[in-house]
């Protein structure tokens, strides 16, 4: 029977929704975000496209939400007041980090600002050993002793992170009961509930930013409920978690930490599943919106995924400079590069753009919302990439003139340039840092980028994909349908699923095979009721893996464990993919475990959206900055519907439709295939312009 379902993806500009009626049929709409109640543009959105619809909120089955919140709330450090509860001799952990520098050689290095001040890092005596021997009981009466402190400081949340709790979780636990009853309205993570795993710096940073988000999160999706409730919603909530799978809201609720990357990670499952349903093996996933460009790496239909990631980085490309989380997460690199990503000229007279955004309050200049800082949106405008009568289906009118005259302000005046040119410098800067993102993360990962196709998604990700994909050398770029909701498209193709990992250190030649066999059956009471709560039990399929290194090296590798597993087989399937990674093994190495993951979830949608646009087919010309030329020329811009008949176009052109706006550059030609997805196909490189 199909299903009514309605995907919300609030971003840090815009909020996209998507209504599937479950025939096929898709409508969507872009509003811009309400950021001191992300609620209320959400329901405007909803109700927008189940008007559309001719449904009623009563007709909806399920619904699916990932937000930026919980990220915002990091980077601009308006999450909670919160305290760590460490063990005695291990307060500094958050200081100390890994004990190096980002940067070893730069002298005026800047660390990503203190989650916790140090006179809210408290310890208490306990101890317990690497195996979970208690060597120092818990000392209660130091915790109760706490409690004025924290009561006095008005902290809102409180981190609790032991030195190896992961082994033993006893006393956290006590901790957390102590706090529970004197500190009633304080919520509490417990770091073996929530990075049950080694590695203290990771773990304890993981802890204390569930903690810090934990009060907003809750906060916003409470009153989230409460209005669906009042417009008269009934279906369940499902949201979309970093690791690209759905979760309950009571679990969103109780490890907020795991929707850091929630939006994101719905633009990278739409693109792997447009790559396979392209037959594309190698893609290069490009989402640009409001605020920030997200790209990913998908081989074989398959995201790139990782147990740790960096939010807040104070070095754009460098590793080190932000705060580690180690979880579930699609492995993307996300920059400030977004169409409200402000402009400026710097002190060296170079054009420079974000990491700061403009948002949706006040925006860009083109909003006319109180914005006097030229943007990316600024840019595309002034250069004619954007039609001022026609953006977001014609439900913003955009002030072209205010654009252009702030671009030429801000950018132009400094440096000697008119509105065009300096508009043109915006766009190549933001392109340029776009691409040179592109380079790292492939050279990180071992990837060759130019071999790659491009699938591009986002509002402003159609207006640059087609120079990005110029200045990466590539030759042929997707843009899906729905591209401009495409993060919201995606929810509607996750999994529902949760994981879990435990850390325990086992040598493979001497595991205890029922010792593990155990772990795995706890690891799977704790995490079925989770995607039961959502999805029958006899959908649920599991997947179980190690993490695996030789003894004494400091990766693992991951590697999935068959459900008739021993020594033999597990030493065969690590040595594969070691082999796999770096060439070669090493002949009788020792080989042992760190830690161990259950994964539970349930198939994701099999039927695939298509999109075949209707309404206006004429074509009509639009002034365009032509980059090749370094000048305007007169171009045609096709609505997307124009080219269901199997037209080709030519570029330099635009193809236009609702929620954005494709970019065919010089050298590259447009056409739908049968899925509506665009395809821009490279003809000749005599036109590229070396990056």
């Amino acid at each position: 029977m199909s299903q009514v379902r309605l995907a919300i993806d609030i971003g840090g500009t815009f909020t996209d929704v998507v209504l599937d009626t479950g025939d096929g049929k898709v409508n969507t709409t872009k509003v811009l975000t309400t950021p001191k109640a992300p609620e209320d543009g959400a329901l405007t959105g909803m109700m927008a496209v189940l008007d559309a619809g001719g449904l009623k909120p009563g007709d909806v089955d399920l619904i699916l939400h990932g937000t930026t919140l919980a990220t915002n709330a990091l980077i601009e450090r308006k999450g909670a007041k919160t305290a760590l509860i460490a063990t005695e001799g291990f307060r500094d952990v958050l200081a100390i980090g890994y004990e190096d520098r980002y940067d070893q050689y730069d002298i005026a290095i800047v660390k990503a600002p203190a989650l916790i001040d140090k006179p809210l890092r408290f310890t208490v005596p306990e101890r317990v050993a690497v195996d979970g021997s208690v060597l120092k009981p818990l000392d209660e009466a130091a915790v109760r002793a706490l409690v004025p402190q924290i009561k006095a400081a008005g902290v809102e949340a409180v981190a609790v992170a032991l030195i190896h709790a992961y082994a033993a979780p006893a006393h956290e636990r006590r901790i957390g009961e102590i706090l529970a009853e004197a500190l009633p309205g304080v919520s509490v993570s417990l770091s073996s509930s929530v990075s049950p795993e080694a590695r203290e710096f990771e773990r304890t940073m993981t802890t204390s930013v569930n903690a810090y988000v934990q009060p907003l999160m809750a906060g916003y999706l409470k009153r989230y409920e409460d209005r669906l409730t009042a417009e008269g919603f009934h279906a369940p909530v499902l949201l979309m978690t970093s690791g690209g799978g759905l979760t309950t809201i009571e679990t969103a609720r109780q490890f907020p930490v795991r929707l850091v990357e929630s939006g994101p990670a719905g633009g990278a499952i739409l693109a792997a599943e447009v790559a396979r349903a392209c037959g594309e093996d190698k893609v290069l996933s490009f989402d640009m919106g409001g605020t920030t460009a997200k790209i990913c790496l998908i081989d074989d239909g398959v995201p790139n995924t990782a147990r740790v990631f960096e939010v807040d980085r104070q070095s754009r490309f460098t590793k080190g400079s932000g705060l580690p989380i180690r979880i579930p997460v699609i492995e993307m690199i996300e920059i400030g590069a977004g169409g409200g990503s402000i402009a400026k000229v710097d002190a060296m007279k170079r054009i420079a753009v974000g990491p700061h955004s403009a948002g949706s309050d006040p925006g860009p200049v083109a909003y006319a919302r109180g914005g006097t800082e030229p943007t990316v949106t600024d840019a595309d405008l002034t250069l004619g990439k954007l039609d001022p009568d026609d953006f977001a289906g014609g439900r913003i009118t955009l002030d072209a003139a205010g654009a252009a005259a702030a671009v030429k302000r801000v950018v132009g005046d400094p440096i000697g340039l008119d509105a065009a040119m300096a508009a043109y410098g915006i766009c190549e800067i933001v392109d340029e840092n776009m691409a040179n993102a592109a380079r790292v993360h492939a050279v990180e990962n071992g990837a060759d980028v130019a071999s790659r196709t491009l699938i591009a998604f986002g509002g402003a990700a159609p207006l640059h994909a087609g120079r990005l994909a110029q200045k990466l050398g590539i030759d042929k770029v997707i843009i899906p349908a729905h591209a401009g909701v495409g993060s919201a498209v995606g929810f509607l193709y996750a999994p529902v699923s949760f994981e879990v990992v435990r850390s325990a250190f086992v040598p493979i030649d001497t595991m205890d095979h029922e010792a593990v066999a155990s772990m795995f059956a706890e690891m799977d009471a704790l995490v079925r009721p989770v995607v039961t709560a959502a999805v029958a039990e006899s959908e649920v399929t599991a997947t179980r893996t190690a993490y695996l290194r030789y003894m004494g090296q400091g990766h693992e590798v991951p590697v999935v464990v068959p459900e008739d597993f021993d020594a033999t087989s597990l030493r065969e399937a690590f040595e594969a993919a070691y082999s796999a990674l770096f060439g070669r093994t090493i002949a009788g190495a020792a080989i042992e475990a760190m830690s161990w993951s259950l994964a539970l979830s349930a198939p994701a949608r099999a039927e695939r959206m298509t999109e075949t646009a209707t309404g206006d087919t004429t074509a009509k010309p639009r002034t365009l900055f032509v980059p090749e030329d370094e000048a305007t020329a007169e171009v045609s811009a096709f609505p997307r519907a124009a080219l269901t008949d199997g037209t080709s176009v030519a570029g330099p052109a635009l193809v236009t439709e609702a929620a954005t706006t494709t970019i065919v550059p010089s050298g590259y030609t447009a056409a739908l295939n049968v899925d509506g997805h665009l395809i821009l196909t490279r003809t000749t490189k005599a036109q590229e312009i070396a990056a």
